[in-house]
């Protein structure tokens, strides 16, 4: 497949090409206009799909080459170019995902684990339901009702949850109660009946409450209350103090750490392992950063005397009823850690009046 040739302002006399096409300003400046309107829900779209925000990225490039090469195909008399450019990126996803493993959290994979157990053999990338950055999925000046949806849509348990479902369940279902397309839409889309999309949206809400019975309960924006919880969370991480720690944990909280399909669950099988000699967090710092609309830090570590530090994790921490009730330590930072934009040491924090 030839890629798109596409270099920032155009001049007068600049053209896009792709093949043998040759196409003036005009033509890409109008599917700019689009791209730039729609990209970020795009990738949202592509990501509650696919799970993966690397495969989101690569859904809506091969999306803009479709919508480029088959530019001559729209009319704007039979629908939008935003809902035009989501049936290219659904048709996309569901083309990747033909024969694709399904992505899933430790918890999908196997019981909980006991504090001291080994952790077990990596799994390969594909296994898992990633991360992605806040600033991929929120439009530009979108509407606060759009934003609350996107951002609760993109909670990681329930991305997970949609990898239950079979790909074109798991597309009825974003269309239609996530995006409100209406049934007939949806059928004009995927090449099936109106009876069809409302029969396979049935399974799909019922399989989902099945494996997310809390639906986005708990995704609404954090108040000064969770905020306290947050800081008194990295503080006591920070200071490797256990107790504090655990304090603020929900008596059935979970910890994980992708890529093992170790995990733990409860209080005080969690205070276990963080008590372990090698636990290894004493001196971290946490680096507070945007992803999946939910907390999250990226968690260094001290490489030894001389205050420098390594990345060890990007950290994903739910939170539900005034505590924890989970935290999921990505370990991948050689991937997640750029596509964050995060630095490999974390930024110097200033010095108080009593350190002086």
């Amino acid at each position: 497949m030839t890629s798109i040739t596409r270099s920032g302002k155009q001049s007068e006399t600049q053209v896009y090409e792709n093949d043998q096409v040759r196409v003036g300003k005009d033509d890409a400046a109008r599917l700019e206009r689009w791209w730039e309107a729609h990209h970020a829900e795009l990738t949202a779209h592509c990501y509650r799909m696919l799970g993966s925000a690397f495969d989101a990225d690569d859904a809506v490039q091969e999306t803009l080459e479709r919508a480029w090469r088959g530019r001559g195909r729209f009319e704007a008399s039979r629908g939008s170019a935003r809902s035009w450019l989501y049936a290219i990126a659904t048709n996309v996803c569901l083309d990747m995902l033909r024969g694709a493993r399904r992505r899933a959290l430790a918890m999908d994979l196997g019981p909980a684990a006991e504090p001291g157990s080994p952790l077990g053999r990596p799994l390969p990338e594909e296994h898992w339901v990633l991360p992605i950055p806040d600033r991929r999925v929120s439009p530009a000046g979108a509407d606060p009702a759009e934003a609350a949806v996107a951002r609760e849509t993109i909670r990681l348990a329930f991305v997970a949850a949609l990898q239950h479902l079979p790909p074109r369940q798991r597309a009825v279902l974003i269309l239609r109660d996530v995006l409100r397309w209406r049934a007939a839409e949806v059928a004009g889309l995927l090449g099936v009946t109106v009876a069809a999309v409302n029969s396979a949206l049935q399974r799909a809400r019922a399989t989902l409450r099945t494996v997310h019975p809390d639906g986005t309960e708990g995704a609404a924006p954090l108040g000064e209350a969770e905020g306290d919880l947050l800081d008194r969370y990295c503080t006591a991480f920070e200071n490797h103090d256990v107790d504090a720690l655990v304090a603020l944990l929900h008596e059935d909280a979970a910890m994980s750490m992708p890529p093992f399909t170790w995990w733990l669950q409860g209080r005080e099988h969690i205070r276990r392992a963080l008590s372990a000699p090698d636990a290894g967090c004493r001196g971290s710092r946490l680096v507070p950063v945007a992803a999946n609309g939910s907390p999250a830090f990226a968690h260094y570590v001290p490489t030894g005397p001389g205050g420098t530090f390594e990345p060890r994790a990007l950290v994903l921490v739910d939170v539900r009823g005034g505590l924890i009730a989970g935290t999921t330590s990505f370990l991948d930072t050689a991937r997640l850690f750029p596509l964050f934009d995060l630095p490999p040491t974390p930024p110097r924090r200033p010095v108080s009046p009593d350190e002086r």
